[in-house]
C-alpha cells in the first residue's frame, strides 16, 4: 500500500497538517486499518471465525465485518440490548456491518461483563478474538507500520516544523503504540471514553509503562461519550468548510482540546470512522435543527 497523504488545513486562525489514513479505505481506514493491520496480513485459511464485542457505533466492529468479509471468516459480535430504534436504522456503522455479513448476539446487560469475560474459554484454533475496539498488543505491528510512513515523510513535516502529532483515544491503543514507535515526536490525545486516569488504566493494560513522549490532554469540561454537544457539531463543520470531513465522535473533542491547550504546529492523525458519522448527523438533525 502507499503511504497514506498528507494535507494542510487552517483552523481557527492555526495551520494544521493531517495524515489522511481516512483515505486507505472507505470501511478498512484510519486507526483501525492501523490496528488490524497483523489480521489483514493473516492467511484466510488460518481462521474460519472472527469474535468481537463492544457498542454498535463503533468503527472497529464495520472494519472487522469489512475484513471478514474480504477473508471469507464468520464474523460474530455480542452487544448489550439494542433499542428498537437502532434495529431498525438504516444508515450508520451497525447497519453497514450487518450488511457486510455480521452476526449480531445481544447479551442481557447483567450476564454482559461475565460473558465477555468466559469468551476465551475453550476457544479453537481456528477462531480468534478480538478485544473491543481492536485493544490488542497485536496492533503494535500496524502502528509500527504508520511511524515507517511518517518517517518517510519527514521533509513535509520539517518543512512545517512538525515535532508534534495528535491522535484521540478510545481504549488508547492507536496513540500508546504510535508514542512508542515515534520516540522523536511528542503525541498528543485525549480520553474520549472516560478520564486520563481511566486511559492510563487502559494503555497499562498493555504495557509496564507509558513512554514519556505520550502526552494526555484531559478536556477543560468533561464530555461524555457519543452524547451530542452543539460546540462539536459547530466545530465538525469548521473541519469540513477546511475541506476535510472527521468523525463525530473522537474528532471533535480532541480538536477542541488541541485548539485550546496547544500552540505548535502539530500533525493530526485522520482516524477515520466517518461512516459513521450518517446516524450521528440524523441525531443531532433532530436534536438542534441541525440542516
Amino acid at each position: 500500500m502507499k503511504h497514506s497523504s498528507i494535507s494542510k488545513i487552517s483552523l481557527e486562525g492555526r495551520e494544521f497538517l493531517v495524515k489522511r489514513d481516512d483515505l486507505i479505505d472507505r470501511h478498512l481506514a484510519g486507526n483501525k486499518y492501523r490496528k488490524l493491520y497483523t489480521l489483514l496480513q493473516t492467511p484466510k485459511e488460518k481462521y474460519t471465525k472472527i469474535i468481537s464485542y463492544g457498542g454498535t457505533q463503533s468503527n472497529a466492529m464495520l472494519a472487522l465485518a469489512a475484513l471478514c468479509q474480504q477473508k471469507s471468516w464468520e464474523f460474530i459480535y455480542y452487544t448489550k440490548p439494542l433499542s428498537g430504534v437502532q434495529k431498525e436504522n438504516e444508515v450508520g456503522n451497525y447497519y453497514e456491518a450487518l450488511t457486510l455479513g455480521m452476526k449480531h448476539i445481544e447479551i442481557e446487560q447483567e450476564l454482559y461483563k461475565d460473558f465477555i469475560a468466559s469468551l476465551r474459554i475453550n476457544m479453537d484454533d481456528k477462531t480468534s478474538i478480538v478485544d473491543q475496539g481492536g485493544a490488542d498488543q497485536a496492533a503494535q505491528k500496524g502502528l509500527e507500520v504508520l511511524a515507517q510512513e511518517v518517517r518517510a515523510q519527514k521533509e513535509i513535516l520539517e518543512k512545517n516544523n512538525i515535532t508534534s502529532l495528535a491522535t484521540p483515544s478510545g481504549t488508547g491503543t492507536t496513540a500508546l503504540f504510535l508514542a512508542l514507535s515515534l520516540p522523536e515526536y511528542t503525541i498528543y490525545t485525549t480520553p474520549s471514553i472516560g478520564d486520563k486516569e481511566y486511559l492510563q488504566t487502559q494503555m497499562l493494560s498493555l504495557v509496564k509503562e507509558l513512554p514519556k513522549n505520550l502526552i494526555i490532554l484531559e478536556p477543560k469540561r468533561k464530555y461524555h461519550f457519543a452524547k451530542l454537544y452543539k460546540e462539536f457539531y459547530e466545530l465538525y463543520n469548521k473541519l469540513k468548510d477546511s475541506g476535510i470531513e472527521f468523525d463525530l465522535l473522537y474528532a471533535p473533542q480532541m480538536w477542541q482540546t488541541l485548539l485550546e491547550q496547544t500552540t505548535e504546529s502539530i500533525l493530526y492523525i485522520h482516524s477515520g470512522g466517518v461512516t459513521g458519522n450518517a446516524s450521528m448527523l440524523a441525531r443531532y438533525a433532530k436534536k438542534f435543527n441541525a440542516t
